[in-house]
Formats: structure tokens, sequence, C-alpha cells
């Protein structure tokens, strides 16, 4: 460890997003590991990108600082998917080099310098923990009871414990990644009960797979914050655009906190262009979900399998024993099926047909050989 480092970065690792991928530069591979929409731009939406960077962009130039135009759009998509009658104006956006940016500028503008900590729900995203602990700031870890919802006793005492760092931040995802169940209504009622010392964090990356969302609290409530993402239902994974949806006093703040120009221009373009084309780009979704609920109702019938249902783009499942499940998810990757091992199980994201179909014949192959 060089010598003018933070100690504590010594027992941190690096996040690797496809670990099993090194050495492997021939297999063919399935990769339903992170979530993302199998399906790419359109052919003639890239085209239009692709004539945006030639004939309206100067690469010599910086990009939107303000990000002024992709705000109007996002207010105004999230203003018209909303499931209640909400209005939401684009001093309520903040944009963000992907949701990790925002939640690092969430942790920046409440917690670093000893000010508190975060609470986590485990299994759940990881970024949260480990975006905490590259600025140093203590994680509160409290589990889910077995059909994943918080433990609600455990955040209690972890909310209500009078350290030196008290949590100031509760993360949440809705529907939650791994195990993609929604927030119950208790759980959503315990949110609404913390106290405004506290911000309450709500990931909806999955929005647009569940149709489930508390946007409509944002105008009740200083101490929340909605983050959703591009990358998974408009197909932006490569462009790394997220958004954060909050009263305009903490969006302000985030303003402030955040890296100047940190969106390039053709990540504005391409999201600005993703929300003109909604309707073509959400249309598989449906089938998507179809496809969901054929791999659950297949994967149901698996000896030893066991899993829950999903309200996002992918499925968790686990065996009996964490190195069964986690040999598993070995063997998948072997055949061509690259799924996540997060929590003690697997997160199956959602593929194409045919990519589902090899993933069940897969699964369904290994689990009958033992």
């Amino acid at each position: 460890m060089l010598p003018f480092l933070r100690s504590d970065l010594a027992q941190l690792n690096a996040y690797t997003p496809h670990p099993e991928a090194e050495g492997e530069p021939n297999l063919a591979v399935d990769r339903l590991d992170t979530n993302e929409c199998p399906y790419d731009l359109p052919v003639e939406l890239k085209q239009k990108l692709a004539w945006t960077y030639q004939h309206q962009i100067e690469a010599n130039r910086y990009p939107d600082g303000e990000h002024d135009a992709l705000k109007r759009a996002i207010a105004a998509y999230v203003t018209e998917s909303a499931t209640d009658s909400v209005q939401i104006d684009p001093r309520q956006i903040s944009v963000g080099n992907g949701s990790d940016e925002l939640i690092r500028s969430l942790l920046i503008a409440t917690c670093l310098g000893g000010q508190g900590s975060i609470l986590v729900a485990e299994p759940t995203f990881s970024m949260y923990a480990i975006l905490a602990q590259t600025l140093g700031i203590p994680v509160a870890r409290i589990r889910r009871t077995e059909a994943f919802a918080l433990d609600l006793r455990e955040a209690e005492a972890a909310v209500s414990s009078s350290t030196s760092t008290p949590v100031r931040v509760v993360f949440v995802v809705h529907p939650n990644s791994p195990t993609g169940n929604p927030l119950t209504r208790t759980e959503i009622d315990w949110l609404k009960q913390l106290p405004p010392n506290i911000l309450v964090a709500i990931d909806e990356a999955y929005f647009e797979f569940s149709q489930q969302t508390l946007v409509a609290e944002i105008a009740h409530r200083s101490n929340w914050v909605i983050l959703r993402t591009f990358s998974k239902a408009f197909r932006l994974a490569a462009h790394r655009v997220g958004y954060a949806i909050a009263q305009p006093t903490l969006i302000q703040v985030l303003e402030k906190v955040r890296l100047p120009y940190n969106l390039p221009a053709m990540s504005q373009a391409a999201a600005q262009l993703a929300l003109t084309h909604r309707a073509q780009l959400l249309q598989s979704i449906p089938e998507l979900m179809r496809e969901r609920d054929r791999m659950y109702a297949a994967l149901s019938q698996l000896p030893r399998l066991q899993l829950r249902p999903s309200a996002a783009n992918f499925i968790y499942a686990w065996l009996e024993t964490e190195a069964e499940t986690e040999n598993l998810r070995h063997q998948l990757r072997q055949l061509g099926t690259s799924i996540r091992f997060t929590g003690g199980g697997l997160r199956i994201t959602i593929g194409t047909p045919a990519e589902n179909d090899r993933t069940l014949q897969r699964i369904s192959s290994q689990l009958q050989s033992v």
C-alpha cells in the first residue's frame, strides 16, 4: 500500500463487472448478468444519433453543463408516466453520469467528513455500500425477511442508534435488485415516518418494468429523492445517463457537488432521442414481461431450485446452499450463459426468447444431472 493513500482503501476491491470474462475471449456468452435490455437501439435511431454527432455536436466544445433540454424532456416524461397525478418541473431534476454518480453526490452531500452513515438492507444493489466505503462513510447493514422485505425491527434499531455516525441516508430499491420484490405498503409507511434529518433514497431503476413509483410523494417530502436510469428499459447502458427527482432545494445541492460538464454531449443527445422515441423503445417491455413470466413458470418446475416472483426484468433463484448456487452459476458460464451470483443467489436477467430458451435448457440439464 502506498504510504500517502488512505489505509482503509487496502480493504476494498475494485468493482469487476464480468469477473469470469477474463481468459475466455472466444466464448460466445449470453450476457444475462447486468439487467440490461437485450435489444440494441434500432438502426434508424443509431443513424439519427450519428447525424446529430456529425451536424450538431461540436467536438471541440464542452457539452451543455446545465442539461437544460434534457431536464425538460425528463420532467415531461416523469409527469406523463406517473401512476398518480403529478407535475414535475425541470428544477426537480438532476442528471448524472449513470445513477452511480448521483448516489455518490448524495453521499457527499450528506455523510462525508464523519457526518453520518448509510443504511442498506442486504441483499440489494451493491454500489450503495461500495461508493460509501470509497468515501470512508460507514455502512449499517440490516437483513431481509424470508420474503425479502426489510427487517423493520433491525431498520428501526439502526436509525434510532445514538452513535457518533448516525444514519443520514436510507437506500432502498423499488423493486429491489437482486430479489425483484417491490416495496410493501408497510415498508413505505415506515419510510414515510422517518424524521426529516434522514434522507430517503428510492431507486426506481426498474420503474418501466414494474410500473410502480413513489414519485407523487416528492411533492410532500423534502427528504425524499427518487433515482432512475436510461440504462435498462431505454437501452442506453453504453451512454451512462441517470437522473434524480426531488424537491428543488435538494436538487440545487446535487448541482453544487456534481462535477462540471459531467455528461457528454453524445449521451445527452442519446437520452433526448430515447425520450422522443419512447413509445417505440418501450414496445419491448410487454414481451420481456411475458418472457419473465414464462421463465418463472419453467424454473419453478425444476428440482431444488427456489425462487420468488419478480416485478422487474430479472428473476432471483437459489439452491439449498450458497456453494451449490455459486457452482451452478459457474457451470452455466462454462456452457455460455452469464448470470450474476449475488447475496447468496442467482440474478437471471431476462434476455431474448432464444437466450431464455438456452438458459432454461442449461439450468435444467445441470440440475437434473446431479
